[in-house]
């Protein structure tokens, strides 16, 4: 034990610097860094209260909760990152409280899929005698074999309960991921033990993800050029962007700061690094797609309307921008 303390910093096997600390170790370069960095979280909150004054003015209930949640991914997130490079000791904290919000928002987006095209019911009446893909990913992309099936109530609830069960255990066991730390049984830089409870909540959360995002495939497949002019194909590469960067690119980063890849920078360690360097390219990309979700949401169409008599395969929907939309988007 002494030949490893002659050769790694102490500070590198220890818990994560004190928000003095960061402050006293950054150089004009870090200050100018963070400050960048907070910043552009600040605008990113600004632009989304803007849209949350609009789309309550503009859309109605209850599609304008739904869109709220949505465009708040991203911001959110990059609010909980700002925190957790200024409080490096709040890191799981700020983590978990991402997580569990844009689990919610995989619900909520499944839902918005349903207001966009008229409400469940409309969906319904206009569905009744079609039928769905249930081949698509994350979870049956590699089986093409199995059969279409009917489009009935039963089918949306167990769509919507698939996506909830998501939202709900998430955010439980996030709960309960605190409440081990607390008592000193979780661990992330401990992911690698068969042993620790990390791997195994981790692992459960995993299959709970893939679950959860499933009905989202199913459905955007099915409506997904019917819902075209609403721009819904850029929609949902934005909240697949935001899936891929706060929880991929995150568990990558993570893991290679576990193994080490990632090189200690006292008063950092590598986990705690590899923490902070997550949460400085989040903020970037971030911020970025707020700016881009504004252009896509901040807009309004007229009702929806399903002609009964378009084609028995795909569900065309009749969409008109509202004349004013444009100079009200531009104002």
């Amino acid at each position: 034990m002494d030949d490893l303390n002659g050769t790694i910093d102490p500070r590198c096997l220890g818990d994560r610097p004190l928000t003095m600390e960061v402050i006293n170790y950054l150089s004009v370069f870090g200050i100018t860094l963070y400050t960048i960095l907070t910043f552009m979280t600040l605008v990113s909150i600004i632009v989304f209260l803007e849209m949350c004054v609009y789309i309550y003015k503009k859309v109605p209930y209850p599609k304008k909760t739904n869109i709220v949640w949505v465009i708040g991914a991203a911001p959110v997130i990059s609010t909980m990152c700002c925190l957790g490079l200024w409080i490096p000791r709040a890191t799981l904290f700020t983590d978990m409280t991402s997580n569990s919000y844009f689990a919610i928002v995989i619900y909520k987006f499944l839902i918005l899929l349903f207001e966009e095209c008229g409400g469940e019911e409309a969906f319904l009446r206009y569905s009744e005698k079609k039928t769905i893909k249930v081949s698509t990913g994350p979870c049956c992309c590699c089986c093409p074999c199995l059969p279409p099936v009917s489009i009935t109530r039963r089918l949306l609830f167990l769509l919507k309960l698939g996506s909830l069960q998501y939202a709900i255990l998430k955010t439980v066991f996030s709960i309960f991921s605190i409440a081990l730390w607390a008592n000193g049984n979780f661990d992330v830089s401990t992911v690698r033990d068969i042993y620790g409870t990390a791997l195994w909540i981790n692992l459960f959360v995993g299959v709970l993800t893939i679950i959860g995002l499933w009905p989202i495939g199913i459905m955007f497949m099915h409506v997904r050029d019917s819902l075209r002019p609403l721009k819904i194909m850029p929609k949902y590469a934005m909240y697949q962007l935001v899936f891929v960067l706060s929880q991929l690119q995150a568990a990558i980063i993570n893991i290679l700061a576990v193994n080490g890849v990632i090189a200690c920078s006292p008063p950092f360690s590598s986990v705690a690094r590899g923490s902070t360097f997550s949460q400085q390219l989040m903020i970037v990309e971030l911020f970025v797609i707020t700016l881009v979700t504004r252009m896509l949401y901040r807009r309004i169409y007229e009702p929806v309307n399903l002609d009964p008599h378009e084609n028995d395969n795909e569900m065309n929907v009749k969409i008109r921008l509202c004349p004013n939309s444009v100079e009200e988007h531009t104002a």
